[in-house]
């Protein structure tokens, strides 16, 4: 076991090297620096802005899940007035999975903070993080009620498991807007936001992927179940095919068609999948309908193109 954790901690720490080194050089792009939206081609206002849904999502989660509370006492501006999360509260974390998740915490927040110094943003949506919630998603990924149900909340696996959920989905999405964009600036923000949510989802996998055999307390289901269990629920709800991937998978999936591990999800070449922002509002909406709410977002998403697709839906 000791070994084993070694192993993993060594992955974490080169895996984070690796993102590091491909951001630049803080003093040849600081992000608190010349920023200005007059500066954002205007086709990308939306697709800069669109990502706000997520970090919000992400950083409520990890605040409430590391301490307790979330933006409204961190840092109530950037809330910018939205109603406060549903439900979210402190989980019980063993010390190192609460040192990382705070530090996923802050992270999200400079993420919420360096989207806003590049284009207006938009307030905080409603966000449901009620443990019920978590459960509703991972009794949808099995097919069937879990009892007891699902907590997120309740000890550090559970905690992982959930957020499995949550930032593959917004990478995912970086990926697919990256292409789409016309300005430098606008290529500069969502690569540096890419490098590190990429980053987190490869912390969340390695730590899930070194339990990826054990049980998972009361279940009759080890982590690895889960894992696929949710990206298969992803794909289904995404409606565009294979895009997500668990921490084992069948041999002709994995790297170069060698390996049942997984560790890091791509595709046959290892390179990360995409996603349109309509699948991603399919997938955390929890309804595969961009224009049905619900999920962690009761009332949808906030922005031009997540409230398209609500006006969308009043209109039909």
């Amino acid at each position: 076991m000791a070994t084993t954790s070694f192993l993993a901690s060594t992955a974490i720490f080169f895996i984070s090297l690796s993102v590091v080194s491909l951001l630049p050089s803080a003093h040849s792009a600081d992000f608190s620096v010349g920023y200005k939206e007059s500066a954002v081609p205007k086709s990308d206002l939306d697709l800069l802005e669109f990502p706000l849904n997520l970090e919000y999502l992400e950083a409520e989660f990890f605040l409430f899940g590391a301490l307790g509370y979330g933006l409204d006492k961190v840092d109530p501006s950037l809330a910018e007035g939205g109603p406060s999360p549903i439900g979210g509260k402190k989980a019980n974390l063993d010390t190192l999975t609460s040192d990382i998740i705070l530090q996923f915490a802050y992270q999200e927040v400079g993420h919420l903070k360096a989207i806003k110094k590049t284009v207006k943003g938009f307030p905080r949506p409603q966000l449901d993080l009620s443990a019920s919630m978590f459960a509703k998603v991972i009794d949808k990924a099995f097919g069937k009620p879990l009892n007891p149900p699902f907590d997120p909340y309740a000890n550090s696996i559970n905690f992982l498991i959930a957020s499995y959920l949550i930032p593959y989905v917004g990478l995912t999405g970086y990926v697919g807007a990256n292409p789409k964009l016309q300005g430098a600036i606008s290529k500069r923000l969502v690569a540096g936001l890419l490098g590190v949510e990429s980053g987190q989802d490869a912390v969340i996998r390695a730590l899930l992927y070194e339990h990826a055999t054990d049980d998972v307390s009361p279940y009759q289901l080890v982590a690895a179940d889960f894992a696929e269990r949710i990206s298969g629920l992803r794909n289904t709800l995404g409606r565009s095919g294979w895009k997500d991937e668990g921490l084992v998978v069948p041999v002709e999936y994995g790297a170069e068609g060698k390996i049942i591990g997984n560790v890091l999800a791509g595709d046959k070449f290892s390179v990360a999948f995409a996603r349109t922002p309509e699948e991603i509002l399919r997938i955390v909406y929890g309804s595969g309908n961009e224009s049905i709410p619900g999920g962690f977002f009761p009332k949808g998403g906030n922005g031009n193109i997540a409230k398209s697709y609500l006006h969308t839906a009043k209109l039909y």
